[in-house]
């Protein structure tokens, strides 16, 4: 299974902003340099979860805040902000199994069935897990 380490730097992002946005200019190249990963990486997650409503852009100046509290966002929320078709590509199904045997011809129809309630679980957890929640983790951290 696989979940995009975009996921974990939107959240280092969000957590960044969270404690800085209001007090200081968050931009690309701050968070870039706070998550070790490429300035066009972060400009493109940044857009994604500006789309989703869960950040501000300022035009001109620049500088990034919170569109929303963070009880609102979920890493459901993220995840999917970032990659909505994440959830139908967690788990990957070998793509070509002979329709001449029988379990071949039928894999694909027992795995969609097994593997729909991972996923239904999985968006279930990632819905009840805030950023206010992880970022009360990161405040008993530091």
């Amino acid at each position: 299974m696989h979940i995009s380490t975009k996921c974990s730097i939107a959240i280092h992002c969000l957590i960044f902003i969270s404690e800085y946005g209001e007090t200081q200019k968050v931009t690309s190249s701050l968070l870039s340099l706070s998550t070790g990963s490429n300035p066009v990486t972060i400009r493109n997650i940044v857009s994604s979860l500006k789309k989703e409503g869960i950040l501000s852009v300022r035009f001109g100046t620049g500088g990034t805040t919170l569109s929303c509290p963070l009880e609102e966002i979920t890493l459901y929320r993220i995840c999917s902000a970032l990659e909505p078709d994440f959830l139908n590509r967690l788990i990957g199904i070998h793509a070509a199994p002979s329709p001449l045997c029988p379990v071949g011809k039928n894999i694909h129809g027992v795995l969609d069935a097994s593997y729909a309630g991972i996923r239904d679980d999985l968006q279930v957890s990632l819905q009840s897990i805030s950023m206010k929640e992880i970022m009360d983790h990161y405040h008993k951290r530091i």
